[in-house]
């Protein structure tokens, strides 16, 4: 009985790494063996940043509230507090966008959160 070879099988698996490692540097888009532990790195490396991106847009979007509240005149903890205490229940993606998008919707909020400010917060108000 002849050998039986793995020609075709062994080609196609080829291929599939192959293409799904199109676009990496030098060898690891041309050759299997490095192909292969290329990709195991880019899985690792694309499953703790799924995790990392939820922190790091979350830091982004308490930044850009805190440069709107800071033009106002109050601090980004002082006007999350004062909107806790006011009810306003909007996530701080949402704020960030109202921040950018429509300064006048931010401006309403703003004047929401100023009204509720405890009183050692609203000495440091400046409007």
């Amino acid at each position: 009985m002849p050998r039986s070879t793995r020609g075709v099988v062994k080609t196609r698996k080829h291929k599939k790494v192959l293409k799904k490692a199109r676009g990496h540097v030098g060898a690891g888009s041309r050759r299997y063996r490095v192909a292969i532990q290329v990709l195991m790195h880019a899985g690792e490396n694309a499953t703790r940043d799924r995790r990392t991106k939820k922190r790091d847009f979350r830091g982004l979007w308490i930044t850009r509230i805190s440069a709107a509240c800071r033009a106002r005149g109050l601090t980004y903890s002082r006007f999350m507090a004062a909107l806790n205490e006011a009810g306003v229940q909007l996530n701080r993606k949402m704020l960030s966008e109202v921040a950018i998008a429509d300064p006048a919707a931010f401006d309403k909020i703003y004047a929401i959160a100023r009204d509720k400010a405890p009183s050692y917060a609203k000495a440091a108000v400046i409007r």
